[in-house]
């Protein structure tokens, strides 16, 4: 089986090495194209062997699956370039959250996906989002779920909840180590502690804290309440949280639905689909 990947910044080349130090795919397996060549020639340095296009329809025409990694202005252009050169047999997966299945399927003769990925595949962990086309029958989804099992958990969703479940599974990542950051920079400052002691210990945390919620069986306010006693330090600081936060997240979320919804909406133009009557829900 080919894999090509068009686009190999940060997140394509990061699925192909994850790909490839998991054995999901061998070198012979890949190919790869990018407007950058200096790109594609750090990553046949890292992984001899793969196939380093000299054309995104060149990638397109020799892959059983095509990963989009472009970012989501840019796909239009590139469904214009490569729809000719595709089969209806092939499946091609976007990575990017706000274009639709419908776009790609009204511009593509071929299977369409869309696969969320998160950072965390570096170490063959985190969740695969998983948004499934009209057009892929049972065989096609398990092939792409066993190919993204080496590298994370994939999990399957509904399209109307890829920002949702995005802003945790891909997001997140960065919204908890922007926490852990500053809590660790006041700690450094008012204790005097060694940094790489303190990253230590909150990396170690953040670890066995997501085994808890994982493989423990414990839900976020059981765990809450196991470690906070009543009237301890615990229980304490999280009364200030409690306080300091209030509203936050409920602004955090709104924020990355504002982005996606424009974003929606840019390419729907882009593609020539109306959204004036379209509920947001939907998108």
């Amino acid at each position: 089986m080919k894999v090509g990947f068009i686009g190999t910044g940060s997140m394509g080349s990061l699925l192909i090495d994850a790909f490839l130090s998991s054995g999901a795919l061998e070198p012979c397996d890949v190919l790869a194209s990018n407007r950058s060549l200096n790109k594609l020639l750090e990553l046949e340095k890292r992984h001899p062997g793969i196939s380093i296009c000299g054309s995104n329809k060149e990638t397109a025409l020799g892959s059983d699956i095509v990963f989009l990694c472009v970012k989501p202005l840019e796909f239009k252009t590139l469904t214009d370039e490569i729809g000719s050169c595709l089969r209806s047999e092939q499946i091609v997966v976007s990575i990017t959250s706000p274009v639709q299945l419908h776009h790609l399927e009204s511009a593509l003769p071929s299977k369409i996906a869309k696969i969320i990925p998160s950072i965390t595949h570096c170490v063959k962990s985190g969740t695969s989002l998983c948004i499934f086309g009209s057009r892929l029958n049972k065989e096609d989804r398990l092939v792409l779920l066993q190919l993204l099992s080496f590298i994370g958990v994939p999990l399957e969703i509904q399209e109307a909840h890829t920002r949702i479940a995005s802003d945790f599974s891909s997001c997140g990542p960065a919204f908890l180590s922007y926490f852990i950051e500053r809590w660790i920079e006041a700690a450094v400052e008012a204790t005097g502690i060694e940094e790489t002691l303190i990253s230590r210990l909150a990396g170690e945390m953040l670890l066995g804290t997501g085994k808890l919620l994982t493989e423990g069986e414990f839900t976020p306010q059981e765990l809450q309440d196991r470690v906070a006693v009543r009237g301890g330090i615990t229980a304490e600081a999280l009364n200030h949280l409690r306080t300091s936060l209030e509203g936050v997240f409920e602004r955090l979320i709104t924020t990355t639905h504002d982005k996606y919804d424009e974003d929606v909406i840019k390419l729907d133009e882009l593609f020539g689909h109306d959204t004036v009557n379209q509920d947001p829900k939907e998108r």
